[in-house]
């Protein structure tokens, strides 16, 4: 009679994940580490990265050009990956995301602000001024005439980038630690 009473030892193989689990991991850490590369000095230093081998690949992968060398040094960025912890790191990329994602919004909706102040014309900038009590009135209306006088002309629109930079600056102003000085003209 066969002995069929081995399920232990077929258990004991299926521990533990899967070779395309472990592959999927590796190709996921791999896309973290081409993720690193894609940052700037900036971005990066905002990424808790405490193995120096990792953030010299992570240089290094930058000056390469050649399409399967660089293949090959993101494998290896992957690799030095399997050994690091990369958690803090996926998370510290999320933040980076917010962050863009945060900015990016905030300068579409001073888009639409400086959009609303130029169709309302000279009244908009009580609503303006209502959300920044620090703008300048007078500046602001200068910025509405020369918009005016642009667009009689036909020229380019340069109060309208002027307008958006000076709302920008009274947005800064409110929303940074430097409340307290005044914006500039």
């Amino acid at each position: 009679m066969p002995d069929h009473d081995s399920t232990d030892d077929c258990g004991d193989l299926h521990e533990g994940p899967s070779k395309s689990e472990l592959k999927r991991r590796m190709t996921a850490l791999q896309a973290l580490g081409e993720t690193l590369t894609g940052l700037s000095d900036k971005q990066l230093r905002k990424i808790p990265i405490d193995d120096q081998r990792l953030a010299d690949a992570i240089q290094e992968t930058r000056r390469i050009t050649s399409n399967s060398a660089r293949r090959r040094h993101l494998q290896f960025i992957g690799k030095l990956m399997r050994d690091i912890d990369a958690e803090p790191i996926a998370e510290a990329l999320a933040a980076l995301d917010r962050e863009r994602n945060q900015a990016a919004e905030q300068f579409q909706e001073l888009e639409q602000v400086r959009d609303r102040l130029l169709a309302a014309g000279l009244p908009g900038i009580e609503d303006i001024v209502g959300r920044w009590p620090d703008a300048d009135r007078q500046h602001l209306r200068q910025l509405l005439l020369q918009d005016q006088r642009e667009q009689q002309r036909k020229q380019a629109p340069g109060a309208r980038r002027k307008l958006f930079r000076y709302l920008r600056e009274l947005d800064e102003s409110a929303a940074g630690p430097d409340a307290d000085s005044p914006p500039a003209d």
